[in-house]
């Protein structure tokens, strides 16, 4: 699985659209990189459509550019479809993030045949011996809905923002998400990074409500709310792998 990465501007422009193929709305990214010689197109795992836009490109020629190329792109759906990325297994033994640091799955903690321990946390398992992957991520699941809502209104009060609704999520290409009615949306897998990754993010989200784009505007209230965001981005990419 991969994630759109929150850049700084000086290196990329994101702007999430959809891209009509076949009559299917299929979600499209457009990221502005320096160093780009040309538009480049490519599908990701997870089924959307990225356009890397060069120095000198514009987002609306690169939407033009992948609108000329929808064909190309049902053929890799068609690709993907008969040959889907499954997410590897997580067996015993197998180290995964939590709260950023690495630990390992061990069974049969404290005599209990069917107990998974991640860290300080314990979860049941019902077939010990099979993939593990489905009730760990149930259990991260429900820690991050116990613990991402709090720290979103702590976050708001402390920068005088109001949030109606706090949801978390199993978003496939996202870290988060703002709505002009000031919905907060966070994707789960936040739990597997270190706090101030998980702070960035939602600070990243509350000053959407400031100013609801990626304009160089937006990127300053970022930085007077969170001055080492680069930092939290740099994480995120060296860690990605990890993180699905």
């Amino acid at each position: 699985m991969l994630f759109d990465f929150i850049l700084r501007p000086t290196r990329t422009e994101p702007s999430a659209t959809f891209l009509a193929v076949r009559g299917r709305p299929i979600p499209l990214a457009m990221v502005r990189n320096l160093r780009a010689r040309r538009y480049l197109l490519r599908l990701r795992p997870d089924g959307s459509v990225r356009v890397t836009i060069p120095r000198s490109g514009s987002i609306a020629e690169g939407r033009r550019f992948a609108e000329r190329n929808t064909e190309w792109v049902a053929g890799q759906l068609d690709k993907l479809a008969a040959h889907p990325v499954k997410p590897g297994e997580w067996l015993p033994g197998t180290e995964i993030l939590l709260r950023g640091e690495l630990v390992k799955l061990q069974m049969g903690i404290e005599g209990q045949a069917g107990t998974v321990q991640i860290g300080n946390e314990f979860v049941r398992v019902p077939s010990p011996g099979e993939d593990l992957r489905p009730w760990i991520v149930e259990h991260l699941w429900k820690l991050a809905a116990t613990e991402f809502p709090p720290r979103v209104l702590e976050l708001a009060a402390t920068h005088q923002l109001t949030v109606r609704r706090v949801t978390v999520r199993n978003q496939r290409s996202r870290w988060g998400s703002c709505s002009r009615r000031g919905t907060i949306s966070l994707n789960w897998r936040l739990i597997q990074t270190p706090p101030f990754v998980r702070d960035y993010i939602i600070l990243h989200e509350l000053m959407h409500l400031r100013q609801m784009n990626h304009s160089a505007r937006f990127w300053r209230e970022v930085e007077s709310v969170c001055p080492d965001y680069a930092i939290a981005e740099r994480w995120l990419k060296q860690h990605a792998t990890l993180l699905t």
